[in-house]
């Protein structure tokens, strides 16, 4: 835990007490701080009281006499409409902040120095910070991963000089953070998404520019519009940036190029890390999160050396192109994390034949926009509450059969794929939320995982 000693002695109000929200509550009364905390949930409530955390009406309460606010980044700050809290906070002058402040002031204040690398973007995060995370750890250093990536950050260990942190952020975090400060600061990519948490594109964007705007080194991405003028008026204004892209630049920066990270400086010179062979970073799409990567390895002092290996040693993450057995020439993909059709896509693209498993709870737009990727899938297998709705895209262009439930799919899929003969895939990425049949994507990823490994004659794949 990071006791969060700059509030000790302050009186401070928080809301919303889920698992990153008691934590931070614990953190301030480890610091010394006087707390009342309030969620609009009774279970919630109960649970904190039950852990010691002060609890009561924030509707009641004097907010002239608190000195800070810290909000859960799961509830609204600005759009449809301020949370009832924050109008509350406001209208007294109280400064509203969350988790991820705390850690800027905490690291502000005890270890200024200690190597700090945020990484933010609408795709990538988790899979760019837990490599980082890996890099760091296979390299020998002390590192603390945490943030978005499902950590709550005031569970790690205190700042300390030498001490890596690697933080996923959403911008619900950088909305709460005006502090933030990393050492390295890396925005993937800009797609639209939480607009309805944002109004529109362009807050959403003005808000991801915030992190790399802070920072000492700014990585930035340019394979999107957005994050291509937030890079030119972050050096326009003077700061540090290195580009990365999933294609070839013509400049210094970090890139993909034919399954190689090429990274190139102003003097011209090139090194290559090859990422063949690599499971965990199969796509072009984690071409950019391994240029993420080494630039921000490189920025922070690690040798190419350290990260060529350290690369080559990536597990990947759970549920997301997790590799989990081979059946002869079959291999098993659980990309149970892929919860919509903009999640699934990746997948898609990095394998040539697949037997696709496919959905669940429907998201709107269903998997129209995976039509590109068609020519791909030899049959789908369809789950869940989609699978009418799945059927009826699909049509006539590529056979497919309802199967209804997982285990049924994952057994027809793979008795069709050894029939075949041929090198392929049975790839779970649903392009659904799990909803209709499981509590969520990590409870599905589990179950396609547990029932692979009941085949006949599956190898298993660690992750080590």
């Amino acid at each position: 835990m990071i006791p969060v000693r700059t509030l000790s002695g302050r009186r401070v109000a928080l809301f919303g007490l889920g698992g990153s929200g008691r934590a931070t509550a614990l953190a301030l009364i480890a610091g010394g701080a006087e707390v009342l905390a309030h969620d609009d949930n009774p279970a919630s409530l109960a649970q904190a009281a039950a852990e010691g955390i002060p609890t009561g009406d924030l509707r009641a309460a004097d907010w002239r006499a608190f000195d800070a606010f810290v909000l859960s980044p799961g509830v609204p700050l600005t759009h449809p409409r301020p949370h009832w809290s924050v109008e509350m906070a406001r209208a007294a002058g109280v400064p509203v902040i969350g988790d991820v402040e705390l850690f800027a002031r905490e690291r502000a204040a005890c270890a200024p120095d200690a190597p700090f690398v945020a990484i933010t973007g609408t795709n990538g995060k988790s899979t760019t910070t837990a490599l980082i995370a890996h890099c760091l750890r296979d390299a020998g250093r002390d590192t603390q991963l945490g943030g978005n990536i499902g950590v709550a950050v005031l569970t790690l260990d205190p700042p300390a000089p030498g001490r890596f942190y690697v933080v996923e952020c959403s911008s619900y975090q950088i909305d709460l953070a005006p502090t933030l400060g990393p050492s390295v600061g890396i925005l993937l990519n800009l797609t639209p998404d939480h607009l309805d948490r944002h109004g529109t594109m362009e807050n959403y964007a003005a808000i991801k520019e915030r992190l790399v705007a802070r920072s000492r080194t700014a990585v930035v991405g340019m394979d999107d519009p957005f994050c291509r003028a937030i890079a030119d008026r972050l050096e326009a204004a003077g700061r540090t940036v290195l580009r990365i892209s999933q294609e070839p630049l013509e400049g210094p920066g970090v890139f993909f190029d034919a399954g190689t990270v090429v990274r190139r400086d102003a003097g011209g010179t090139e090194t290559r890390f090859s990422l063949e062979g690599i499971g965990s970073l199969r796509g072009r799409h984690n071409g950019q999160n391994a240029c993420a990567a080494v630039a921000a390895l490189t920025a922070v002092g690690l040798s190419d050396t350290e990260i060529a290996g350290a690369l080559k040693r990536f597990p990947g993450l759970a549920h997301r192109m997790e590799e989990v057995g081979r059946q002869g020439r079959v291999l098993f993909v659980n990309d149970s994390k892929a919860t919509n059709a903009e999640a699934a896509a990746p997948a898609l693209a990095a394998f040539e034949r697949i037997r696709w498993i496919a959905g669940g709870l429907p998201k709107a737009g269903g998997i129209a926009a995976l039509e590109p990727f068609f020519p791909r899938i030899a049959k789908a297998y369809l789950i869940g509450e989609a699978a009418p709705q799945f059927a009826a895209t699909l049509g006539e262009r590529i056979p497919y059969e309802i199967s209804g439930t997982l285990d049924v799919a994952i057994e027809n899929a793979a008795r069709d794929a050894g029939e075949s003969g041929e090198a392929e895939v049975v790839l779970l990425s649903p392009a659904c939320a799990s909803f209709d049949q499981f509590r969520n994507f990590e409870v599905r990823g589990d179950a396609f995982r547990e029932s692979v490994g009941r085949l006949a004659g599956i190898e298993p794949i660690s992750r080590g």
